[in-house]
């Protein structure tokens, strides 16, 4: 790969859900004077980047992924002005910002959408509309957050289409006006000064136009995916996107998320050639515990081997094609060190590094979600009375109603895989509602946060935040973490996770242990005598720098060690 990279290639990117981050006016929730307050907290951490998400006037069926004004700002969030200083404090820090970008469905509170049910043009055709059949709806699609994917409007006397919540309506990418109405308004926020755009569901925008069945599941609705997502049409689309949009404005990011995506996928979407996106996000490995039918419900954990054949699959076949963005957290994801790490007092700490090791050293822009770097952990979830976010409200009725699984159970699923869990209120100090709030949290502080808050961990060595700042700093100091290449090294350890990079005349050696036993492991130097100098820039046990000459290593519980060999 090229040496001269793209900006964005050494950088690191922190995502805020503006609604958790910190709250300026006592009224429960974040807000963008919140955000403000802590550029500083950010900048120390090391990271390039803010992603915001959605920000804009929403109702909040879909906790502002449902926009009813793409140029108005959220009341509870601030105003206009608080974003242009929010805008201008950050880049006097050097943080860019991208802004998320919901352009799939829009809220069906959005003008646009109350025009096109009372059939205005041209308004009529910005929304995807559709008679019934024989007096029920077009398709038996399934919508994403459980129940049919068509809702009828009395109003217009036709069904529109919406794979989220019936609040989401699916926008009709066919109608050139609507797509030239979103690239105005894109280059606004462009001209505004943001630096680039995280595009939601971006591959959900082609569907094809027959509508047909899909194949029908258990709750008897059929699956749209073949028929909405990732088909050839999109690619179209987000091409001319770019040429009207990013094109020939200098250092926009873009990253689009995309679930179901392949490799083949991604390499069209974020292909070096720069015709369509930088990076995108994909899926598989957040997949890889979901239940035996593909539902992600279940309480089953990742299995190593599965994790480490996928990453390895995306390294090597993106390598020298296009770009990977490499995330364990975001808002819809629970919380890695519960998930895959040990969030237990004895482990917490170590697992948290380690899995933070295992991700920062690979090839790709990595992504932070805030509290990530604090460690944070999953909420205790009890009672469904818990829940704030529609698909799980939505899935424990449809599970416990229709599918007759055990409310105990449900709750087990739900604590495991709730996108809840990471929409907890970030924890800043040990102060009531753990600083976020002088008012009532919208959403339950966890209860560990005296413990796990940033006040405690910024002034300590040992923390996992100083442990985050450093695989920032590396990332800067090492050109082979950017550039080289991927290798898996033990594809049939189930215990320990081990890959080589190499990059000119070097080589780096990252091996994690996932378990909280102890792991005899091979050494890189009794494998590769051609490098002599081997030492150790990283190790959540021990401060690094030591020369690395051992043959078989003992890798402690949840250990991560990175060692770089030169000639």
């Amino acid at each position: 790969m090229d040496h001269n990279e793209h900006w964005w290639q050494k950088s690191v990117v922190y995502q805020i859900y503006p609604r958790s981050f910190m709250d300026s006016n006592g009224d429960g929730i974040g807000d963008l004077q919140g955000i403000i307050s802590k550029l500083d907290y950010l900048r120390n951490l090391g990271v390039d980047v803010i992603w915001l998400s959605p920000f804009y006037a929403s109702p909040n069926a879909d906790n502002g992924y449902d926009i009813s004004d793409y140029q108005k700002i959220m009341e509870e969030f601030g105003t206009m002005e608080d974003f242009d200083e929010l805008l201008k404090e950050a880049h006097q820090r050097n943080l860019k910002i991208i802004i998320d970008m919901v352009v799939n469905h829009s809220s069906d509170e959005h003008e646009w959408f109350k025009k096109s049910k009372a059939g205005i043009e041209p308004y009529r055709n910005y929304y995807i509309w559709r008679k019934g059949v024989d007096g029920k709806e077009p398709n038996n699609w399934r919508s994403n957050f459980s129940g049919s994917a068509w809702t009828y409007s009395e109003e217009r006397q036709e069904y529109y289409l919406h794979l989220f919540h019936k609040k989401q309506p699916e926008l009709n990418w066919q109608c050139a006006e609507l797509r030239n109405e979103i690239y105005r308004m894109m280059n606004w926020w462009l001209d505004k000064g943001v630096d680039g755009f995280r595009l939601d569901v971006i591959n959900y925008i082609g569907k094809n136009p027959e509508f047909p069945d899909g194949v029908i599941g258990k709750d008897g609705l059929g699956d749209f995916v073949p028929y909405a997502v990732n088909l050839p049409i999109s690619h179209d689309y987000i091409k001319e996107m770019n040429s009207q949009v990013w094109h020939n404005r200098e250092g926009i990011l873009t990253v689009g998320e995309t679930p179901f995506a392949s490799t083949d996928d991604a390499v069209q979407y974020s292909c070096l050639d720069n015709t369509e996106l930088n990076m995108v996000f994909q899926f598989e490995h957040m997949d890889l515990d979901n239940a035996e039918d593909g539902s992600k419900w279940s309480d089953r954990r990742i299995p190593l081997l599965e994790l480490k054949r996928n990453f390895s699959n995306w390294q090597r076949k993106l390598y020298g094609k296009a770009w990977n963005s490499l995330y364990w957290c975001n808002h819809d994801q629970p919380r890695v060190v519960s998930r895959l790490g040990n969030d237990t007092d004895t482990w917490w700490n170590k697992s948290a590094k380690m899995l933070a090791t295992c991700l920062h050293f690979m090839q790709g822009t990595p992504y932070v979600y805030q509290g990530e770097e604090l460690g944070m952990t999953n909420y205790p979830f009890s009672d469904i009375r818990d829940f704030r976010d529609v698909e799980s409200i939505n899935a424990y009725h449809e599970y416990t109603e229709t599918l007759h699984v055990d409310s105990d159970k449900m709750i087990s699923y739900l604590r495991n895989k709730s996108r809840d869990n990471a929409r907890t209120p970030m924890q800043w100090d040990e102060t009531d509602e753990a600083g976020f709030t002088t008012g009532v949290p919208w959403m339950p502080v966890n209860p560990n946060y005296k413990v796990i808050n940033a006040a405690a961990q910024i002034g300590d060595e040992d923390s996992v935040y100083n442990y985050y700042r450093k695989l920032i700093s590396l990332r800067k100091e090492h050109p082979i973490i950017v550039n080289g290449d991927f290798e898996l090294v033990g594809e049939d350890d189930a215990d320990v996770f081990v890959y080589l990079r190499h990059w000119k005349d070097q080589i780096l050696w990252v091996a994690c242990n996932f378990t909280d036993r102890m792991q005899k492991i091979v050494s890189p130097s009794s494998n590769h005598a051609e490098y002599r100098k081997w030492h150790v820039i990283c190790d959540n046990y021990s401060p690094s720098g030591d020369a690395f000459e051992k043959d078989q290593i003992e890798l402690q519980p949840y250990e991560a060690v990175a060692v770089l060999g030169n000639p």
